[in-house]
């Protein structure tokens, strides 16, 4: 299917806000983050401000995006419905989390910064669902895909939380968590590829036909004899061989790279530590937009089982 850049862009960083949203609500009471003040604004500002950019980037894919709000209504049927009540509803105790740390209410802090974090997984849950609700995409009808987004926003927001805990020298627990989320993320991409390559089709042509047991079945004609909307959006194609270079470009950058670079800030400390647990922040977020890119360029939708290769 056709990666959507607004999509690409939406599912990172509202990802990685969430994930970071999580953490902090976890964390803090816990006592695993610096627990002053300034630093846990400045982690909830930035949480905020990548789950806004996201939200605002994913307004970016819809025709209307002035009837967004109407999507609302459906949560009783529809994942996409859920996924944007659960955003609204996050955004209550994340908001109120602002005035309750800036004026020192440590329990009411605590209690809404774990409103947040839940809020926030059943966000990202919701987003994973959307995909692995619909049958007609194998690849997106997979296991692997909920946990997946699950896991992967829980290390881009450690690996950030990680990154503000070095500024502050302060950052171990995040880095323990980052580093261990990176690797199951690591091997849990791996299992979804080598899923999605040995996996059958949902359906053939001549399953869909009932043709089967009269021989291969072909299309004489193609539906339509020019480009429609069907093509341009399910009948995208990536090369086997761009698609293996790019798994290995998301593997490097998104999870070795971070986790070798964090296992060195580690024992570092001070400035080193800062520009090391940035540097692995940042290439997680650029690795993670390469697999969420390859998460919708290798989709197959049935559909195009009306479309002769030639056609596409």
């Amino acid at each position: 299917m056709r990666p959507a850049p607004s999509i690409v862009v939406f599912t990172t960083l509202s990802g990685a806000g969430y994930g970071l949203l999580f953490w902090l609500g976890l964390l803090r009471p816990l006592g695993l983050v610096p627990g002053d003040a300034p630093f846990a604004v400045a982690a909830l500002l930035l949480a905020l401000a990548l789950v806004t950019a996201g939200l605002l980037s994913s307004l970016a894919h819809l025709g209307h995006p002035g009837r967004a709000w109407r999507a609302l209504s459906q949560w009783r049927s529809s994942w996409l419905s859920r996924e944007g009540v659960a955003a609204v509803a996050t955004y209550v105790p994340a908001g109120l989390l602002l005035p309750a740390l800036l004026l020192g209410w440590q329990g009411a802090a605590a209690a809404l910064g774990l409103l947040a974090a839940a809020g926030a997984a059943a966000t990202v849950y919701c987003t994973g669902m959307i995909y692995a609700s619909l049958k007609p995409v194998r690849e997106w009808r997979h296991p692997l895909v909920v946990p997946g987004y699950l896991l992967l926003a829980a290390f881009s927001g450690a690996a950030l939380l990680a990154m503000l805990g070095a500024f502050r020298g302060d950052g171990a627990a995040p880095m323990a968590l980052a580093i261990l989320a990176g690797a199951a993320g690591f091997a849990l991409k791996r299992a979804y590829w080598r899923g999605i390559d040995a996996a059958p089709p949902v359906a053939t042509p001549e399953s869909a036909t009932g043709l089967g047991v009269i021989g291969t079945v072909r299309t004489l004609d193609p539906p339509h004899t020019e480009t429609n909307y069907l093509l341009r959006e399910m009948g995208f194609r990536i090369a086997r061989r761009h698609a293996a270079r790019l798994r290995r470009v998301a593997l490097a950058a998104g999870f070795a790279a971070p986790i070798a670079l964090l296992l060195l800030a580690l024992p570092a400390g001070g400035a080193a530590a800062a520009a090391l647990a940035t540097l692995a922040a940042a290439l997680a977020l650029l690795g993670l937009l390469v697999e969420r890119w390859l998460m919708f360029a290798e989709a197959t939708h049935t559909v195009t089982l009306y479309y002769p290769p030639s056609a596409r």
